[in-house]
């Protein structure tokens, strides 16, 4: 038996050895949760990239206004028929008559070297294409800034329901370690002869639900976790300690309490707008830049180079033109495109005008919330502090003899529900500090 002893523990040395070491939780504030969802989840890398490629468009469609620059070579080595020429050349008088131009002429060599420079003196429809690509511009950072509260605010929704879930935690071991002490105290009553066992077995059956319940919130907590990194992009077996609570200043943010220089603030703030306004602008430009396109097009090229033969006997020429362009009918279709334009402004004014009342609803709603979850932390807190004093009394009166246990576990039941309740109010009063925050388009600014 000793022998089999000693290779035991000397087999679980390696084993313990083995075991990797806890890793170190990351702490994690709302404050820090809110600045890494503003800028380093995949969400906003992805609007962040469409920005740039709106930038990449603004400066594609500047292209049409500036120098063209190129360099071309050439080597030819032809044949041709001097008949295909369509010009009958007379032959020289001898005999037999010899031919002026031979039939066939070549083969030879041509060295050709080019710079080629175009530029556009006048296009005011590629002005207003630039103009429409730099409004998309910034319809497009806009857009990002869109992305940029949803994630905010999906980050910031996950973080309170993590720490409900932690203070439900919290509440479920009180409730447990208070069970735990009833029993004990129902045994010590029933050992002194004053208490039925009746009562040992409600409270033992009070503190296995007290568990039970115990158990459910910390795989609330352990899936509120899983929730967070999955908004913060970071991997979901990163370990997380959540430094802050459910406390009032949770979900603060810098909005005004008044209810119209709320919804003016948002009018002025909120992103989603300022890419429909963006919108309406772009397809306003589009619009003017094909209304320009009947204006006349301007061009200068040049061109200059050494062309010869061979090429130490190549000679310098050059091409220089002025070209005017007027487009004058392209079948109607610069009409057409135009009344899609119309179209596209016209269904933008509405959509800007119904998102304008929607912010409006928006606001006047999580004003409305916050308002109700305030109330309801003071009525639950009140019904906490009488749960309280209520359990502290039939505990008395269960010590004292004069009652049961029944009253204790009715008066602990009614205890987690106020805590339950007080934890749902505190929670609410989160969530709508940041429901106002995201619809007065200051979501990042949470703290």
């Amino acid at each position: 038996m000793v022998p089999l002893l000693a290779w035991l523990v000397a087999a679980s040395a390696p084993l313990a050895a083995q075991t990797p070491a806890p890793t170190t939780p990351l702490r994690l504030s709302f404050a820090d949760a809110v600045r890494l969802a503003a800028g380093e989840v995949p969400a906003v890398a992805l609007a962040t990239l469409r920005t740039n490629e709106a930038d990449a468009r603004v400066r594609q469609a500047r292209a049409a206004l500036l120098p063209s620059l190129s360099v071309s070579g050439a080597w030819l080595n032809r044949t041709f028929n001097s008949k295909s020429l369509g010009i009958e050349f007379p032959d020289i008088p001898t005999t037999p008559p010899t031919p002026a131009v031979p039939e066939l002429v070549g083969p030879f060599n041509n060295y050709d070297a080019r710079f080629n420079v175009t530029q556009t003196l006048f296009d005011w429809s590629s002005v207003k294409r630039v103009r429409a690509a730099g409004a998309q511009a910034d319809g497009s950072r806009a857009e990002r800034g869109v992305t940029v509260e949803g994630s905010v605010l999906t980050a910031a929704i996950a973080y309170v329901r993590a720490v409900r879930a932690q203070a439900v935690v919290a509440a479920r071991q009180a409730d447990s370690g208070l069970a735990a002490e009833l029993v004990g105290l129902a045994e010590a009553q029933r050992a002194a002869g004053v208490s039925p066992a009746i009562d040992v077995t409600r409270a033992r059956a009070q503190l296995a639900t007290a568990q039970g319940l115990l158990l459910v919130a910390k795989n609330q907590l352990d899936r509120g976790r899983i929730d967070v990194t999955r908004a913060l992009g970071l991997d979901p077996a990163t370990p997380l300690a959540f430094t802050d609570s459910l406390a009032p200043s949770l979900g603060a943010a810098d909005v005004p309490v008044q209810r119209d220089s709320a919804v003016n603030a948002a009018l002025a703030t909120r992103p989603d707008l300022r890419a429909e306004l963006a919108r309406a602008a772009a397809a306003r430009q589009t619009g003017s830049a094909i209304r320009a396109e009947r204006l006349p097009r301007l061009e200068v090229a040049a061109d200059y180079g050494v062309n010869g033969k061979i090429v130490p006997k190549a000679i310098a020429t050059r091409d220089l033109s002025l070209q005017v362009r007027v487009p004058i009918l392209d079948g109607f279709r610069r009409e057409a495109r135009l009344s899609e334009q119309d179209a596209v402004v016209q269904e933008s004014q509405v959509r800007e005008s119904d998102l304008r009342r929607q912010i409006a609803a928006e606001v006047d709603a999580a004003l409305l919330d916050l308002a109700s979850a305030q109330a309801q932390q003071a009525v639950a807190r009140e019904q906490l502090r009488l749960a309280e004093s209520e359990l502290a009394q039939a505990r008395e009166r269960f010590k004292a003899g004069v009652a049961g246990n029944i009253d204790v576990i009715t008066a602990q039941a009614g205890l987690i529900r106020a805590r339950d309740t007080e934890i749902d109010a505190r929670f609410a009063a989160a969530t709508a500090r940041i429901s106002l925050a995201r619809a007065a388009g200051v979501a990042r600014t949470l703290h």
